[in-house]
């Protein structure tokens, strides 16, 4: 049997959006954003992971991992209902781990400056407790404005922490809305 692929040429001019406004090629600047954390453990290190996005209300969320930078004049907003299945940019760390009794902990951070410019987003993630997770991200919000020339005046930071009882994870993210 033979297979015959055919390809068809289309004028750029012919071809018309279907896409919506969150979709690249739409409007793609994220108005809104949110930040969340979970912890909670599971049978293996995925379902550990996803009952830590379930913990932190975006589990039924198609999350497409983002980098680090907040679109210029976003409002930071109380977690929001988004419809589940939706495709939803996101930067998130996650620590997993299966040793009985170490503690894990993330964080996620939100930094602004008063020029009206784009914001920064650090997160980490390790072994320790939130304080460590929180002085790491808000030391590497510091530099990150130091290096583009620029006064960090707001930041916001979620953190969690959790005691491992046999497989565990923990999550924390920055959401980003439309």
């Amino acid at each position: 049997m033979v297979l015959e692929k055919t390809i068809k040429e289309v004028p750029v001019n012919d071809i018309q959006s279907t896409q919506p406004d969150c979709v690249l090629g739409g409007n793609s600047m994220p108005k809104t954003l949110f930040l969340t954390f979970g912890a909670a453990e599971g049978g293996s290190s995925l379902n550990a992971f996803d009952n830590a996005l379930l913990n932190a209300g975006i589990g039924d969320l198609n999350l497409v991992k983002v980098s680090s930078i907040a679109p210029p004049a976003v409002e930071v907003v109380e977690q929001h209902s988004i419809e589940p299945g939706a495709i939803v940019p996101v930067v998130y760390t996650s620590k997993i781990s299966h040793h009985a009794g170490e503690r894990i902990a993330c964080a996620v951070a939100v930094g602004q400056a008063d020029d009206g410019g784009s914001g920064l987003i650090m997160e980490y993630s390790g072994t320790g407790d939130s304080k460590l997770a929180e002085m790491m991200v808000r030391n590497m919000l510091t530099e990150g404005f130091f290096s583009r020339g620029r006064e960090l005046v707001s930041v916001r930071v979620v953190t969690t922490e959790h005691t491992v009882r046999q497989l565990g994870a923990v999550v924390a993210a920055c959401v980003f809305g439309f």
